[in-house]
């Protein structure tokens, strides 16, 4: 369970008040749930995010996963958390070009102590469920656009998070291959129990989860904004 309580993050600007990025958030996101926060661009989604993932200290206001209050971690356990207990879908696809589908999706749980064959082995499944089974030799540069988002999905899920965060993750993909990713982020992340947070600024994005919020100048709206309908 993710709880956000009264989250506060404001920014001082040099000629002007204080830029109030998440003025108060409060949001619980059970185990399994799909939420989506759905805002314009500057309503303060990426800056919550990097909130929940211990990117950025809040003014106040707490961050909590499982009764571990995340915005009090030190350097070293914050870097844990987001190894073991978080996985990002971020907007760019970072991935490492000449390396393999395989590679590039095992490449967090490399990071654990299992070894880097353990890694590539535990990943193939997921690989194969999130449709890239026959994929995985191929070279980052190889795959297209959903492709390659897909294995980003992969490498944030791979060391079986509790909580997934995902900024404008259909951003660079047209509406048909933004459809099949979420679709499968969907999918896979209810199977697996995952609390899933995603920001975004496109109604498509938000048409697949369980609820939807508004975000407008760094507050929630007061109550939950009506489910967005997905273009056929």
């Amino acid at each position: 369970m993710l709880e956000l309580n009264k989250l506060v993050k404001h920014f001082q600007a040099a000629s002007s008040a204080p830029v109030r990025a998440v003025d108060g958030v409060s949001l619980s996101v059970p185990a399994g749930e799909f939420v989506a926060l759905y805002g314009p661009s500057g309503s303060g989604k990426t800056t919550l995010l990097m909130l929940i993932a211990a990117l950025m200290r809040p003014d106040s206001g707490s961050v909590v996963l499982d009764d571990c209050d995340v915005s009090k971690l030190g350097d070293a356990e914050a870097a844990r958390y987001r190894l073991k207990e978080l996985g990002f879908v971020r907007q760019n696809l970072n991935l490492i070009t000449g390396a393999s589908a395989l590679d590039n999706a095992a490449l967090k749980l490399m990071g654990t102590d299992i070894g880097a064959r353990e890694a590539r082995r535990r990943i193939v499944p997921l690989l194969d469920r999130l449709g890239l089974g026959e994929r995985v030799s191929h070279r980052a540069e190889q795959l297209s656009m959903g492709e390659r988002q897909r294995v980003m999905i992969a490498r944030a899920l791979s060391t079986e998070p509790k909580l997934l965060l995902a900024d404008e993750p259909t951003g660079s993909l047209d509406s048909a291959r933004g459809k099949q990713v979420l679709e499968l982020l969907a999918e896979t992340c209810r199977e697996r129990g995952v609390a899933v947070l995603l920001v975004t600024h496109d109604p498509q994005a938000a048409s697949f989860a369980d609820r939807v919020f508004a975000l407008r100048d760094g507050r929630l709206a007061e109550r939950e904004a009506d489910r967005l309908s997905a273009p056929c």
